[in-house]
Parts: C-alpha cells; sequence; structure tokens
C-alpha cells in the first residue's frame, strides 16, 4: 500500500530525513554559538571568576606554607602570584577580544563583574588581615559598586561611557596596592608603601568616580530633555490632527 504521502510519486524528503541540509544546520549553528559562548576571552574571564574564592582562601588560611628547591614559599608569595595572574587575564581577555574580533554580550557582562569580584575580595581579605583601613576598604567597594550601578542604568538608557584615562589607571593602582599589602603581611617594610599606594587607590576611585557620574550624568539629562521635547511636541500635534466635528 503507498503511502498518501508518496503518492503521485511525490516524497515528502525533509520529514522523512532523505536530506540531512536541516539537520547539518542546526548543528552547525550550534556549535558556532558554542564557540562564541566559549572563546578565549570568555574563558580567561570566567577564569578570572573562579580564581576568587583561591585567592581568599590562601589569604584568610594563610597557606600554603612550602619550601620547593630551597626556597620558603609562603602564602603571601601564593597570594601574589594568585592575584598577578588574575590581573593578567583582565588584560589578556580585552587584548584577544578586540585582535581576533571576539567581543560578545557575555564578555560585556561579566568582564567588569569578575573585576570588581576579584578587587573587593583582595581587599576585604586585607582587612580581616589587619593590613588594611576599613574604611577605605568600604570608600573602594562603595565606588566600584555604584559605577556598576550607574552603568546599568546607561545601559537601559541605550549609551554607554568609556573608562577615562584615571579610572583605568587604577585598577593598575588597585592591584599593585593589594599585592604590595599582601607581602607586607610578612615584609614588614613594604607596610607603608602598601598604605601609599592605598591612599592612591583611594583618591583615584573618588576623583574617577565623580568624573564618570559628570559624564552620565550630561548623558542622562540630554535623553530626557530630548524624550520630554518629542512628548511636548506629540501634545501639541494631536490637537491638529483631530478631524472636525
Amino acid at each position: 500500500m503507498v503511502s498518501p504521502r508518496r503518492a503521485g510519486g511525490h516524497v515528502d524528503a525533509w520529514e522523512y530525513g532523505d536530506y540531512s541540509e536541516p539537520s547539518a544546520q542546526r548543528r552547525s549553528k550550534n556549535t558556532a554559538v558554542a564557540r562564541a559562548f566559549m572563546n578565549l576571552p570568555n574563558a580567561l574571564t570566567l577564569l578570572r571568576i573562579f580564581i576568587v574564592p583561591v585567592l581568599i582562601v590562601v589569604l584568610l588560611t594563610r597557606t600554603p606554607n612550602v619550601e620547593l628547591w630551597g626556597f620558603p614559599m609562603h602564602f603571601e608569595f601564593w597570594g601574589v602570584l594568585i592575584l598577578l595572574v588574575a590581573a593578567a587575564t583582565d588584560w589578556a581577555d580585552g587584548y584577544f577580544a578586540r585582535r581576533n574580533a571576539q567581543v560578545t554580550t557575555l564578555g560585556i557582562l561579566l568582564d567588569p563583574i569578575a573585576d570588581k569580584l576579584l578587587i573587593c575580595a583582595a581587599f576585604i581579605s586585607l582587612v580581616d588581615m589587619h593590613l588594611a583601613k576599613a574604611w577605605m576598604v568600604v570608600i573602594i567597594i562603595g565606588r566600584e559598586l555604584v559605577i556598576l550601578g550607574l552603568r546599568n542604568i546607561a545601559s537601559a538608557e541605550g549609551f554607554t561611557i568609556a573608562a577615562s584615562t584615571l579610572g583605568k589607571t587604577k585598577m593598575v593602582l588597585q592591584v599593585c596596592a593589594a599585592a604590595v599589602l599582601i607581602s607586607g603581611a610578612r615584609h614588614t617594610s613594604l607596610r607603608t608603601l602598601g598604605l601609599v599606594l592605598l591612599w592612591l587607590v583611594v583618591i583615584s576611585a573618588l576623583v574617577s568616580a565623580g568624573q564618570y557620574f559628570y559624564r552620565f550624568w550630561n548623558q542622562l539629562d540630554d535623553r530626557v530633555k530630548q524624550r520630554r521635547k518629542l512628548s511636548m511636541m506629540e501634545v501639541h500635534k494631536k490637537p491638529q490632527d483631530a478631524l472636525p466635528l
């Protein structure tokens, strides 16, 4: 008995799987999405996020303290090493994303979050280790959270604000200050230098936050004025368009 779908010699080849193009195209599309999701820049960003708890454990437990090839490697060595590796991934993911044109939405969302997690984890741990003043760390972390909130508002309004030169310098100062303060856990002579760097971080955080807020407010104010102007034009336009009775 001939199937109704095959009557007259017409075969629904797509339904019976005689042609494999649709499934191949779907597999190719899924593979492309997976590769875009797990490209090198995104992998480096995720690595930085996973490094954060390792850094916290090393600093708060003050382990490991081992000797390799006759050289003592205490916890502060490992803490600084982990911090510098994480900071290196921050530079590398941006470099490879721009060079290979692999800027993705996931990377744009995760990169600032990974940076904030790393800095917050390092400085909160330093407060617990009595190597940094709590009020200074509150200013540093508060600034990061405020800027993250403003960026979310700017994104919702449809505009972005590029990081200033001072803002980029602040990140370098933060890593340097945290690395020196961690080293000061054993080498007390470095604590004064670490405190100086911490003051520079606080000052740069406040100044760069002021710059960011000024540019954010100007762009947001312009958007609000444009919407208000369009709304007023629509209000004046509607009575003129109304048909006479």
